[in-house]
């Protein structure tokens, strides 16, 4: 999976994952990708600054570049309808995450291994979640094995 920085026309700036850069053009192409904000499907990438990945295998973010200087006003970003809807959004990863907990069977670092068992039929499928390195993850979907990460809010990381 792959998480990129993105703006559309109108200058709103967001987020999203892909499973891979040629998944994001082959979207962006067929017109795909679009801004939460102003449904605009005139989206580009941004510059964005990548993860690092620590010996202790925790990700950290490098120094964001500065931001360009630009000329068009835009509305500040802690406006009530956005607050709310940010709360909504996260009302709901929060919801899908715990179901995911609730109704799959936590693998721990055996992700992987069991991933690939329930994909090539050595094991019976069924619902699982884990911990898997971002190489462990990448190959994985190399392999055509489907995995997702789990949603992690920002009230997860205190």
């Amino acid at each position: 999976m792959i998480r990129y920085s993105l703006r559309c026309d109108r200058g709103h700036a967001f987020e999203s994952w892909f499973q891979s850069s040629s998944a994001y053009e082959q979207q962006e192409k067929r017109k795909l990708v679009n801004c939460p904000t102003c449904g605009s499907d005139k989206v580009e990438r941004a510059i964005m600054a990548p993860q690092i990945v620590s010996k202790k295998g925790h990700e950290t973010p490098a120094p964001a570049p500065a931001p360009a200087a630009s000329t068009e006003v835009t509305a500040p970003a802690s406006t009530p309808l956005l607050m709310a809807q940010e709360r909504e959004l996260r009302a709901k990863l929060k919801e899908l995450r715990d179901h995911i907990v609730k109704n799959a069977d936590n693998v721990g670092e055996r992700f992987p291994n069991e991933a690939r068992k329930m994909h090539y039929g050595d094991i019976e499928h069924r619902p699982i979640y884990g911990e898997a390195s971002p190489d462990e993850a990448r190959a994985l979907i190399e392999e055509g094995v489907e995995v997702s990460p789990l949603p992690v809010l920002p009230e997860d990381r205190n």
